[in-house]
């Protein structure tokens, strides 16, 4: 009973808003993933029309029997730039999360970068009255580069900012903001509303709205007390920091606690991302860290975003837009429910029950799709699979890895490993993005059977390396990977001794 007063305690106006306003930065990189979507035709054709090249004329010249019309080459080429190039934003610009985390500060560092938010959602706003197709690319390239930044920084922030009773709920928040991203540009693309002809640039150019809110909201902010004491050395601005995040209670143990991690930082350099990688005390918590956010990707879940149009629209949907749009609000209302099952269920029980879940869901896609032909109710049973996919999801895979990252590292190697993980997921992202269109062409039906695969192995993984997180300090969590890796060892000298006395 104390402890529940103790959590409502902790959860402070001042704490509210800054989580709130970081989660700002989420919203705006979901609303980036799902904004070119709905209005994917019109552009195409004013691509045409500024290539001079209309994709009437297209098919007029084409031989195609269907009344589906013909894009042209050099429109489908500046589309599909115009799309992945956002990925390819993001991979290159999460490598310096740790750099810009650290020279600036959490609450600057979000400031800076919303610049590129800005200046990526003005060129897109424009588009029209230029090179659209460059003016879009280059729009999305600069709105890439700040989604990258920002899917490191505000994760960082809200795990320093957390109090350690509320710290996975609260992290689970900028995964919540990205799918409420998704949906709103979901929403607001449909045709009559901002998806038509003459508002296509307002819709692309709304994603800039979120960046000057919270830019605005910042100045309001508290810095991260844990970069204000341990990169800073300010005792008394951190626990002025703290109690104004906390309320009235004693920060000693928070303090304390910050100080062994300042004096273990202090006692080993500065780590860069190849120390990191170089280090063994750092080699298990890395390479959970990556599988993590490698399953998250590889999971297959933008693979059903892709694929849940079709499917819908082989269900005889007659409008799959909505169905897809019911899709992201499923996606909405779960990461919603993983805020309150994070903190009682555990970090690592929800990824394992997500991850089987969705191996699950997988094998009766992959059943279903290749019945598709002979029973048309399997075209339903698609459907439930695909939203019990989505449901899975987010009660794990989803928002996990996001946070989880941080808690896995102590001060001095967290901006790198963030950069690292982040850097992995962008990658990943990058790869499903170019290649599922060609795999599910190649694999057909069978398609979802790859992913059960990779789903199964990452569930495996999960059982046997990933540590429960849940209630514990920094300190705790870096000393149980030393318990183990303490352990490897021995069991490594037991067996060398064991062939020793053999011999």
């Amino acid at each position: 009973m104390d402890r529940k007063m103790q959590e409502q305690k902790n959860l402070t106006k001042t704490l509210i808003f800054a989580v709130f306003t970081a989660v700002l930065g989420s919203l705006q990189y979901g609303y980036g993933i799902g904004v070119i979507n709905a209005p994917q035709k019109i552009i195409e054709k004013h691509y045409a029309k500024v290539l001079e090249l209309t994709i009437e004329d297209a098919m007029d010249k084409s031989v195609n029997e269907t009344s589906e019309p013909v894009v042209p080459p050099a429109v489908t080429m500046y589309w599909s730039l115009s799309v992945s190039v956002f990925s390819l934003g993001g991979l290159v610009s999460s490598f310096f999360v740790g750099w810009i985390a650290d020279k600036l500060g959490r609450i600057k560092a979000m400031m800076v970068v919303n610049s590129l938010a800005v200046i990526g959602a003005l060129l897109m706003g424009f588009a029209p009255l230029g090179q659209a197709h460059a003016l879009v690319i280059a729009g999305r390239l600069i709105t890439g580069l700040y989604c990258g930044l920002s899917s490191g920084l505000v994760p960082i922030y809200i795990g320093e900012i957390s109090p350690t009773s509320l710290r996975g709920a609260l992290g689970t928040l900028h995964q919540l903001g990205i799918v409420t991203g998704i949906l709103i540009s979901q929403i607001v693309g449909l045709d009559f509303i901002l998806g038509s002809k003459d508002l296509w640039p307002v819709l692309l150019g709304l994603s800039g709205v979120p960046a000057v809110i919270q830019t605005v909201c910042l100045f309001f902010c508290p810095e991260s007390p844990r970069y204000a004491y341990i990169k800073l050395g300010r005792e008394e601005v951190a626990k002025r920091i703290l109690r104004s995040l906390r309320g009235d209670y004693d920060p000693t143990k928070d303090l304390e606690e910050m100080k062994r991690e300042k004096e273990e930082a202090a006692s080993e350099k500065k780590v860069s991302i190849i120390q990191l990688f170089k280090s063994p005390n750092y080699r298990q918590p890395l390479l959970v860290s990556l599988v993590l956010h490698i399953s998250q990707q590889f999971s297959g879940i933008n693979g059903i975003f892709y694929y849940s149009t079709s499917i819908f629209s082989k269900s005889g949907i007659s409008q799959p837009v909505y169905a897809t749009i019911g899709v992201g609000a499923v996606n909405t209302i779960f990461t919603i429910v993983s805020v309150f099952l994070v903190e009682k269920a555990g970090r690592r029980s929800l990824y394992l029950i997500g991850l089987a879940g969705m191996c699950i869901c997988a094998v009766i896609m992959t059943i279903a799709l290749a019945l598709l032909h002979q029973h048309a109710w399997m075209s339903y049973l698609c459907m439930v699979a695909i939203f019990l996919f989505v449901i899975f999801f987010e009660v794990g895979p989803g928002p996990i890895p996001w946070f989880i990252v941080a808690e896995l590292f102590s001060q001095g190697p967290r901006p790198a490993a963030m950069a690292v993980s982040g850097f992995c997921n962008w990658t990943c992202n990058f790869i499903i993005g170019m290649c599922f269109q060609y795999i599910a062409e190649a694999c057909g039906p069978y398609v979802f059977i790859i992913f059960a695969i990779l789903l199964f192995g990452f569930t495996v993984f999960t059982y046997f390396k990933v540590p429960e997180t849940k209630g514990k300090s920094f300190e705790e969590i870096s000393a149980e990977f030393r318990k183990k890796k303490l352990k490897g060892l021995k069991s490594t000298e037991m067996e060398y001794l064991g062939s020793s006395t053999d011999a």
